[in-house]
């Protein structure tokens, strides 16, 4: 149903109708387009689906901008450019990209560009500029963003989502966020808080690095937190819960960046992604992105036994070799671990992560720049206290008193049970 926060009652009728039909026609949604099948029927709707169940009558006789990638599509596959380009009495006039472009391929600074099919110029809010310009948003009467987040704290596309808000309410135009799964749960509050002083655009908001939020809800969190002041509407899923795993909701899993190939690495990313900083390979430029670890100067066979010997649970580890074809160590034969996800233990991905990192630091301090972390892991504290040889349950023990506060914000903005 449509909603900012309160709900529409008729709204959530029309949709439960729409939404019986739509079961009832299981070969109508069956058709895909995505390189990852989804099954015939989803089982969440999400917010773009909720639209066209309107049918967008929210933007009806406005002039709209559109935020989106290649995660913007509909349950049938069908790009949210190209539906409200066609939705009778929505004016589409302008695109907008995040980061990696609206493709989801470039791995560097994007341009400006025009979409083939409709011929929509496609700014880049990851090229000359990261927010919409005065200029670009001068004939538009909304905004609409419509991409799939990742669930985690560092991720660029939170941030462009709430920039772009902070340039709609400077100008005075509707804000809509069309909803999506966070494909990491929405439960799991995870790592520690971002310091104050550290904002920046892999960091918008204190918050930890797993959230457990959707885009939506992040959106009125942000809004109201930042005193931001945009007209905010969140268009909300239809028949998803906190606690669903992502793959349990009918949707196919769409790369929203390069690196991000399937759910094993969207899940492992967050605990990963932090160390690289710290002169590691985390596999960029391999097939197995965020599953595979190493460097030069690492033993393979040690660090995975040492990794096994932390009983570490949802991961188990091997030794492994590998050459990435890019990033760092390009071309180099570095050693390292292979990193699978065991169903033995529920993963903490965090948890994970500082472990790695302890391993890491103990084994090889001349080689590894525990120091350098802090950009992504954003607490000054936590990066001391491994330096300091702490215990990583210490650690994440730590963090527990900001999580819940944390917890107490983030219930006020939380659309779903």
């Amino acid at each position: 149903m449509f909603r900012s926060r309160a709900k529409n009652g008729l709204a959530a009728f029309v949709t439960s109708v729409a939404f019986a039909l739509l079961l009832a026609a299981p070969a109508a949604c069956a058709r895909q387009s995505r390189a990852v099948p989804a099954p015939a029927t989803p089982h969440t709707l999400t917010g773009i689906d909720v639209l066209e169940l309107e049918p967008f009558a929210p933007l009806r006789g406005k002039r709209v901008g559109l935020i989106t990638n290649q995660t913007g599509v509909d349950s049938q596959g069908r790009r949210t450019i190209d539906l409200l380009k066609s939705a009778p009495g929505v004016n589409l006039v302008a695109l907008f990209s995040p980061e990696h472009g609206i493709a989801g391929r470039a791995d560097s600074s994007v341009s400006n560009d025009t979409d083939a099919k409709t011929g929509l110029t496609i700014y880049s809010l990851y090229g000359s500029t990261r927010r919409p310009t005065p200029e670009m948003l001068a004939n538009l009467d909304a905004l609409v963003f419509d991409i799939q987040d990742a669930g985690v704290r560092f991720y660029t596309f939170t941030t462009t989502m709430a920039y772009c808000m902070e340039e709609a309410a400077k100008a005075h135009i509707a804000y809509y966020v069309l909803d999506r799964p966070n494909p990491l749960g929405g439960e799991i509050i995870e790592g520690p808080m971002l310091d104050p002083d550290k904002l920046s655009f892999v960091g918008y908001f204190p918050m930890p690095i797993r959230y457990g939020m959707t885009i939506g809800e992040l959106a009125q969190m942000f809004n109201a937190e930042n005193k931001i002041g945009a007209d905010l509407h969140v268009v909300s899923m239809k028949n998803w819960h906190r606690s669903e795993p992502y793959n349990q909701a009918g949707l196919p899993w769409i790369a929203p960046s390069p690196n991000l190939r399937s759910l094993t690495e969207a899940y492992l990313y967050p605990g990963i992604e932090i160390l690289q900083a710290g002169g590691v390979s985390v596999g960029r430029g391999t097939d197995t992105p965020f599953e595979i670890l190493g460097a030069p100067w690492i033993d393979g066979a040690k660090f995975a036994a040492q990794l096994q010997l932390r009983k570490i649970s949802g991961v188990e580890f091997s030794p492994a070799d590998f050459t990435p074809t890019q990033d760092l160590y390009a071309g180099q034969l570095c050693h390292g671990v292979k990193i699978r996800i065991s169903p033995k233990g529920e993963l903490r991905s965090i948890r994970m992560g500082m472990e790695i990192e302890d391993v890491l630091h103990r084994m090889y301090p001349q080689n590894f720049h525990v120091d350098k972390t802090i950009t992504l892991i954003g607490n000054q504290a936590t990066v001391d206290a491994i330096i300091r040889g702490e215990s990583p349950a210490k650690i994440v023990k730590s963090w527990t008193p900001a999580q819940e506060k944390f917890r107490a914000t983030r219930a006020r903005y939380l659309l779903y049970r």
